[in-house]
This record gives structure tokens, C-alpha cells and sequence, in this order.
């Protein structure tokens, strides 16, 4: 299979920007190492998020729009949030389907969309990397860390657009195929909260320590997320005796180049996860940045 994508346009989105960093540093460490370069829209904006489209359908659509607007119209656009996907998404499916509402946000930004631009999840990404043989060289680097792969529910599309992939079983393939160890349980897609963490936190917690708890008891050494948000609600809403660590996914693909984990993506977390990787000899010697 002949690999096509060796540069990018890359959505960050706010979560990667701000609270996720690792997040955001290890995937462009993890993807530079197999020579496809990202470029980060200029000026990107919130895609609008849950709140935004709860209250307010026209500026939802706005604010997703202007990212589709800003991206180049000579690369896909890729994107690691799983949020962010399903907002751009759908305003693509909405500029597409809806001539009025597309009109209108042309006028708005003086300039005509590009119905020809593709939105390429890092999943997807990650999915067409395997098929081209990436990580054949990497077999065994995990091996022995007990992973509880958690994907939460926004890859879980709505039914206009259940034709969509959404890629369940990716991370336990890919954690396997690098000698990581994926465990049964039964919270790898149940809602953390997202963001009724800042509005009803009570309802977060219940939820989040119902998902830790089940990690837990499954002996996992830790919990590999989908979502940058997933991971932010997981260690700060999870009591002290739930506590095992929450990788996002792109870390322990890092992880899996050693030369590529940095301990400083490892320091920004909350549940410190030194000790598990120290334990199974998976702990960067050096800080690489």
C-alpha cells in the first residue's frame, strides 16, 4: 500500500493547546519520526465545542466553518480530537447539504468554501500508517504494560453521520501490535462528563470514578485515551484510592520510539505515571523536549 500523506494541515484544537500539551507535543514528536510534517492552521479558532452548539446552532456553525475556511485547500486537514472532529465534521456535512446556510457563510467570510477539503482523524491517520508497515520495527517495545483502552463517547457519531469510522478497537490493536498487553473491561466507551466537569462536577466524579474503579479491578497498570478531554476529567475528578495513571494515546506511541518519550509530557500529568513506566523499564532516560 502506497502511504500518500507526508504533509499535513493540523487542527489542534483548544484542549491540545492549553491543558493537553503532551498531548499535542508527543503526536507531532511521534509523526515527525516517521517524516510527515504538520502545519498548524494559522489563526484557528474553537470549533464551538458542547457548549457552544447547545445554545447557539448559527455560531456553532460559524465557529467550525471559520477553521474549515482557514485550512489550505491542498491537504487534508488532520485532526486528534475526538470533539473537534465531530464539530468540523458536521459543519462540513451542513455546508455541504445546506445551499442557504452555505451562501451565507461564504458572504460572511468573503470567500468560497472548499467542498473538496478533506478532514483525516489521527485514528484514520494512524490506521493507514499500520497498513503501509510504520511500525513493523517496533514490535515488543510496550511489552508487559497492561493498558485499559479507554475511547470515551464522542467517537461515537450522531445518526447523520453513522457513515462515518469511528475506529473502536484501534487503540487495542496498536497497543498489542507494540507488545502492550490490553485488558476486557467494560468502560472503554462510557461518557467521563466532558464538560459538565465544570458545571455539575458532582455527576463528573460519580462517572469518572465508576470508569477508574473498572480499570482497576481489570489490572490494568494504566488507562490509554482517545481524547485529550477524557484524560483532563479522568485524573481530576477521580478519588485518591481509583487512582491508576491516564496516558493519552500518541504518549505511548511516543513511548513505544524510546528515543522519542520526553519526560517532561509525563510530568504535566496529575496521577504521576513515573512509577509504572519505571516498573516495566519503559521510563525515558533523558528529557527530549
Amino acid at each position: 500500500m502506497t502511504f500518500q500523506y507526508t504533509e499535513l494541515s493540523y487542527f489542534p484544537g483548544c484542549s491540545l493547546a492549553t491543558t493537553a500539551k503532551e498531548n499535542n507535543a508527543s503526536l507531532i514528536s511521534f509523526l515527525e519520526d516517521f517524516d510527515i510534517e504538520l502545519n498548524e492552521v494559522e489563526d484557528w479558532n474553537c470549533c464551538g465545542s458542547s457548549s457552544t452548539h447547545s445554545v447557539d446552532s448559527n455560531l456553532a456553525l460559524a465557529l467550525a466553518s471559520r477553521n474549515l475556511f482557514l485550512a489550505p485547500e491542498d491537504k487534508p486537514l488532520l485532526i486528534a480530537c475526538p470533539g473537534c472532529y465531530l464539530r468540523l465534521g458536521l459543519a462540513k456535512m451542513e455546508l455541504h447539504r445546506d445551499k442557504a446556510k452555505r451562501k451565507s457563510v461564504e458572504r460572511h467570510f468573503g470567500q468560497n468554501y472548499n467542498h473538496e477539503l478533506r478532514l483525516l482523524h489521527f485514528f484514520e491517520l494512524l490506521v493507514k500508517m499500520g497498513k503501509s508497515g510504520f511500525f513493523r520495527g517496533l514490535k515488543g517495545r510496550l511489552r508487559g504494560l497492561k493498558i485499559a483502552p479507554y475511547y470515551g463517547c464522542m467517537l461515537a457519531r450522531p445518526p447523520r453521520m453513522n457513515k462515518e469510522k469511528n475506529h473502536y478497537g484501534l487503540i487495542e490493536r496498536t497497543m498489542g501490535s507494540l507488545g502492550g498487553e490490553p485488558v476486557q473491561w467494560g468502560f472503554s466507551a462510557s461518557c467521563c462528563g466532558t464538560f459538565l466537569s465544570v458545571s455539575r462536577p458532582e455527576i463528573s466524579s460519580t462517572l469518572v470514578n465508576r470508569i477508574m474503579k473498572g480499570a482497576v479491578q481489570s489490572g490494568a497498570d494504566c488507562i490509554v485515551t482517545a481524547c485529550a478531554m477524557c484524560q483532563l476529567n479522568l485524573e481530576i475528578r477521580c478519588d485518591s484510592q481509583n487512582q491508576i495513571p491516564v496516558f493519552h494515546f500518541s504518549e505511548l506511541l511516543s513511548l513505544a520510539l524510546e528515543h522519542k518519550a520526553s519526560k517532561d509530557w509525563f510530568n504535566r500529568h496529575l496521577i504521576n505515571p513515573e512509577s509504572v513506566l519505571r516498573q516495566k523499564q519503559l521510563l525515558p532516560c533523558q528529557s527530549t523536549g
